[in-house]
């Protein structure tokens, strides 16, 4: 065992690709943020101990199918390491990704060598705002479309990754053109279109709705050491809790790229 993990640490760089959790973490809109308080404290119990109320989408996690199709589905314990790490791709979007950018599977394969069953994690530079700028981070993202969500689905993708709020692009969900629709506007004039030309809203949610039900997830809010990736194969693995019933998770994200 310890030969092995040697061999493991001497031929891999290991990059950790998740946001440290604390109060200030930021969650989905319209989910509350986390609750941090201490129960037990030396001077009283001998020892120092936590309480922690908070949702689950929020900081680096990701999803179960249960989270979009309710508690039949599976949870984050139905779901094996096998599925959890693997092979992956890294795509560096970050010199083309803008307000509100959208992503098709030709902006991915133009940077990085992509195989079906791969984990497919996406750089778009979002996670910079993640602490600095939090409209931005969550209204503005950019994000993919649905012609993404079925090329996503050909090519059989264990999971989904993302530097971003949402695996969704912002105006293709229900959240923020509601919470926002000051921003509708100034989307509208970007794109020159209308929103329901874009994105109709019968067809919101495309990377949950179609992919969720072929049990390809996906994970949002990545970050960490992923300023330090470019565009790149390597192995990556996502370690969220063996949750029963649980319809997301915190996790961590690490990529092992070959030295």
């Amino acid at each position: 065992m310890i030969k092995l993990e040697t061999t493991l640490i001497d031929d891999y760089q290991i990059f950790d690709l998740t946001h440290e959790f604390s109060s200030n973490s930021l969650p989905f809109m319209g989910y509350p943020s986390p609750e941090i308080k201490w129960i037990k404290r030396q001077t009283s119990d001998g020892v120092y101990a936590q309480l922690i109320t908070t949702p689950l989408h929020v900081g680096t996690h990701i999803d179960a199918p249960s989270h979009w199709l309710g508690p039949s589905a599976k949870d984050m314990a139905s779901i094996p390491l096998s599925r959890l790490v693997g092979p992956a791709a890294i795509a560096d979007l970050s010199d083309i990704a803008d307000d509100w950018f959208i992503i098709k599977p030709k902006h991915i394969l133009e940077r990085v060598e992509v195989r079906e069953g791969d984990i497919l994690i996406i750089k778009t530079g979002y996670y910079k705002y993640y602490k600095i700028d939090e409209a931005r981070y969550m209204c503005m993202h950019p994000g993919p479309d649905r012609e993404f969500a079925e090329w996503c689905l050909k090519m059989n993708f264990r999971w989904i990754g993302i530097d971003c709020a949402s695996a969704d692009h912002p105006m293709n969900t229900r959240a923020i053109p509601t919470f926002r629709p000051d921003l509708v506007k100034k989307f509208e004039e970007k794109i020159g279109k209308k929103l329901e030309d874009i994105f109709p809203r019968e067809q919101v949610h495309p990377m949950h709705s179609l992919l969720f039900p072929q049990d390809i997830i996906h994970a949002e809010n990545i970050g960490g050491e992923i300023d330090k990736l470019g565009s790149i194969r390597c192995i990556v693995g996502a370690f969220p809790w063996k949750f029963v019933n649980g319809e997301a998770s915190i996790c961590r994200i690490v990529a092992f790229v070959k030295r």
